[in-house]
C-alpha cells in the first residue's frame, strides 16, 4: 500500500506537476487550500505527510500547520512548506513553528522527492 500524501496549493500547474512527479510511488490527494485541507482532514483521512504551500485564501499554511499541530490526531503528521516565500525570516518562521521541512519554489521535484522519502523513512523508524 503507497504512502498517502495530501498537497495544498491554489496553484493548478503545482498540484498537477506535483501529482503527475509523485503519483507512481504515493497515493496523492490534492486540495486547493488551507481550509480544505483540514475539512478533509477532519472527515477522517489521515495521510503519511502534507506538503503544504504558505500563501493560499481561506486557510494559509501556517494556519493550517497551527490547526494540525494543536490538534491531538493530527499533530505528528509530518509537514513540508513549498513556497515562493524564500526569505530567511520566513523559512525559520515556518520550522520553529513546526515544519518538518522547507522548501522553495521554483524546486526540484527529485529534491522534493528526497526530502519526502527521508521524513517517511524516520517516522517509520527506518533511519
Amino acid at each position: 500500500m503507497k504512502p498517502k500524501i495530501l498537497i495544498v496549493d491554489d496553484e493548478p500547474n503545482i498540484l498537477r506537476l506535483l501529482e503527475y512527479n509523485l503519483k507512481q510511488k504515493y497515493d496523492v490527494v490534492l486540495k486547493n487550500d488551507g481550509l480544505e485541507a483540514m475539512l478533509w482532514l477532519q472527515d477522517g483521512n489521515v495521510p503519511n505527510l502534507i506538503v503544504t504551500d504558505v500563501m493560499m485564501p481561506n486557510m494559509n499554511g501556517f494556519e493550517l500547520m497551527q490547526n494540525i499541530r494543536n490538534s491531538g490526531f493530527f499533530k505528528n503528521i509530518p509537514i513540508i512548506f513549498l513556497t515562493a516565500k524564500s526569505d530567511s525570516v520566513d523559512r525559520v518562521k515556518g520550522l520553529k513553528e513546526g515544519a518538518d521541512d522547507y522548501l522553495v519554489k521554483p524546486f526540484n521535484p527529485e529534491e522534493l522527492d528526497a526530502r519526502i522519502e527521508n521524513l517517511l523513512r524516520r517516522i517509520n523508524g527506518e533511519l
